[in-house]
């Protein structure tokens, strides 16, 4: 996998060094990432050579997308959005987590019925397992174990699909009756929609309650809080890779949250790789054992627990370094005026004077969805 954030090596420790600031101080601009690049930057003086050199690899992507699609039709992955292409380029799967929607089309000239078809097969069948998808190549998806899309999307007996002679009958039944046309790039496109059911991010939630209550319980740190950290980073997309070099469910960055979970939780020299992270179990457990590193490490001296969990939380997304410089460019002095607020005000600060946009919005993020958790509403 690729290793393009090496300015993280650099990082101290409590400075901010969030995805959001690397993007930011090397103008990347990118949501997601693939397998493609797993060779980039193994020296941190070739961070320069690679940044060139990914540049290279998203633009020749890029360039073959557009030749199918057109400028104007570019869509590739995010954080809460699974886009995969195929067939040359021809057929492309788009699943938007967030509003719970699932399109599948073609721009093939040719037969584009039976191209439509099977990328919707190929979308319906695509196993949990990232390992079996590049995102950013038309390369096939390897089939075979339970679909990550298995639950999520009913066919029109509203039957879950789970095997590929449903998958055939479901796609058979969207072409005859929900097949839609529209011109992309002065060409014909062929489509469907499929909607997701409506409690599809429950779904998906349910698949790590076991692995969530067991790094709560390791770790101490509340369970409504780690679900919270998941919806607000990935939507529970377990495709979920960003360009800053984060990964899996929690977003875990190899670099910084992973090297001292393995440093100082685990007694590991090194990084988690991506393929470590791309598991389930060990990347909620790596996510949850960082909190437990700001909870006892970092945020230890910060008395009142609501104050330091607000804390925990910016952090998570801005450094420990972003918390205690919203208050004072001092250590000592930041824990002190923490310390002398109530929670009420300390979340004000972090959400109206932290100097990280993102982390101000990530914190207002992450509590509403924690309300939500609690209410029955997640």
């Amino acid at each position: 996998m690729k290793k393009i954030i090496l300015i993280a090596s650099t990082c101290l420790l409590l400075t901010s060094c969030s995805r959001e600031s690397i993007e930011s101080t090397f103008g990347v601009n990118y949501d997601t990432t693939n397998r493609f690049a797993k060779n980039l930057a193994p020296l941190p003086g070739q961070f320069t050579k690679d940044i060139k050199a990914l540049d290279s690899l998203i633009s020749s992507f890029n360039g073959n997308i557009e030749k199918r699609w057109g400028k104007k039709n570019l869509v590739t992955a995010g954080k809460r959005s699974y886009v995969k292409y195929t067939d040359g380029y021809l057929s492309r799967s788009q699943v938007d987590f967030t509003n719970g929607r699932v399109t599948v089309e073609t721009v093939a000239g040719t037969d584009p019925k039976a191209h439509l078809r099977q990328a919707i097969i190929t979308t319906l069948l695509t196993p949990e397992d990232p390992a079996s998808v590049d995102l950013y190549s038309d390369a096939d998806v390897t089939l075979g174990g339970k679909p990550f899309l298995y639950q999520q999307v009913l066919d029109q007996d509203k039957k879950p699909i789970e095997w590929s002679w449903r998958a055939s009958r479901y796609a058979d039944y969207l072409i005859a009756h929900h097949l839609k046309q529209k011109n992309v790039d002065y060409k014909k496109a062929y489509y469907v929609d499929i909607p997701m059911v409506k409690n599809h991010t429950q779904l998906r939630e349910y698949k790590y309650a076991d692995i969530v209550r067991k790094a709560s319980l390791k770790y101490d740190i509340p369970e409504d809080l780690i679900y919270s950290i998941i919806r607000t980073e990935s939507s529970f997309n377990p495709y979920a890779v960003s360009w800053a070099n984060a990964y899996g469910l929690m977003q875990v960055v190899p670099k910084t949250a992973g090297r001292d979970v393995f440093k100082l939780v685990k007694n590991k020299s090194g990084d988690p790789t991506p393929e470590y992270l791309f598991n389930p179990y060990n990347n909620i457990d790596t996510g949850t054992a960082y909190f437990h590193i700001l909870k006892t490490r970092y945020l230890k001296d910060i008395r009142h627990p609501t104050s330091k969990q607000y804390s925990m939380i910016s952090a998570y997304n801005g450094g420990a370094g972003g918390v205690f410089n919203t208050f004072s460019s001092s250590r000592s002095r930041a824990i002190n005026d923490i310390n002398s607020l109530q929670p009420n005000q300390v979340y004000w600060a972090l959400t109206k004077k932290h100097k990280n946009a993102e982390a101000r919005r990530y914190l207002e993020k992450v509590t509403a969805f924690k309300k939500e958790f609690n209410s029955g509403k997640f």
